[in-house]
């Protein structure tokens, strides 16, 4: 599967702008799975009025239906990250769209001022592309390693993580998270600055083994695509005794 990253820099409340900049930079890149930033499509800094009138129903919606469109087109999927509204509430989701559905993860773990506009999600699933498991989680999500280990045990070959990293200490992060677990991530960031708040970029994609098969800078839009093989994804063997998941012990990790 090629799996890739799209790094942007969106314009606030220009939401048919912020798409449409993406679809034209996804059109020719050549992946099966593209991930987009967190709230590409509105920018990040939002009022409690711009966020009502920005957000869109899931699968509905402008943002939704033209990626949608994408996807049939050029037969891939892409993971991004939308402001959702959804009977009078607001989540900060992720949406995996491919040519046939639209599947939704919202952010469990709001960040700052986040708490002031969105509902937390409850749970983290696990969906099938391509003979692919593909799990999400939006930007601070991460910064719990609880995260990454559910969508793992539930199967996840590659982690699709939408982002608009402002904290530094994701992309090292990331690494121990992919080894811990033995699975891809690729992350999504933005660049830019935005009412008072900077984005540091570095959009990536991890291997299970640690490495880093690609990388973005703080300052530039980019994108990047890698091959991977889930089968890498699918071994949890560290040595020939020892395997992360046969090896857990749960009973030892009850609280009192």
């Amino acid at each position: 599967m090629r799996v890739g990253y799209l790094q942007t820099q969106p314009r606030i409340m220009e939401v048919e702008r912020n798409v449409n900049d993406a679809v034209s930079a996804l059109e020719d890149l050549g992946a099966d799975l593209v991930v987009l930033p967190e709230l590409f499509n509105t920018g990040y800094a939002l009022t409690r009025g711009e966020l009502e009138a920005g957000a869109e129903e899931l699968p509905g919606g402008y943002t939704a239906e033209r990626l949608s469109e994408l996807c049939r087109a050029k037969g891939m999927a892409v993971v991004a990250g939308v402001a959702e509204k959804r009977t009078n509430k607001f989540y900060n989701s992720a949406a995996l769209i491919t040519p046939s559905k639209v599947v939704v993860h919202r952010k469990v773990h709001l960040f700052g001022k986040e708490k002031e506009l969105f509902e937390p999600g409850d749970t983290f699933g696990v969906h099938r592309y391509k003979r692919v498991m593909i799990g999400m989680m939006v930007c601070f999500d991460w910064f719990f390693p609880e995260s990454c280990r559910t969508l793992m045990l539930k199967g996840a070959d590659v982690i699709a993580h939408p982002a608009n990293l402002v904290l530094p200490f994701w992309p090292k992060a990331a690494v121990t998270r992919a080894v811990e677990n033995r699975v891809f991530i690729a992350t999504a960031s933005r660049i830019g600055d935005e009412r008072g708040i900077h984005f540091i970029g570095r959009s990536q994609i991890v291997s299970p083994g640690g490495k880093i098969l690609a990388s973005a800078g703080r300052r530039r839009v980019e994108q990047a695509v890698v091959e991977v093989d889930p089968s890498e994804a699918r071994d949890k063997t560290v040595t020939p005794y020892n395997d992360i998941v046969g090896d857990r012990r749960p009973e030892a990790y009850e609280l009192p």
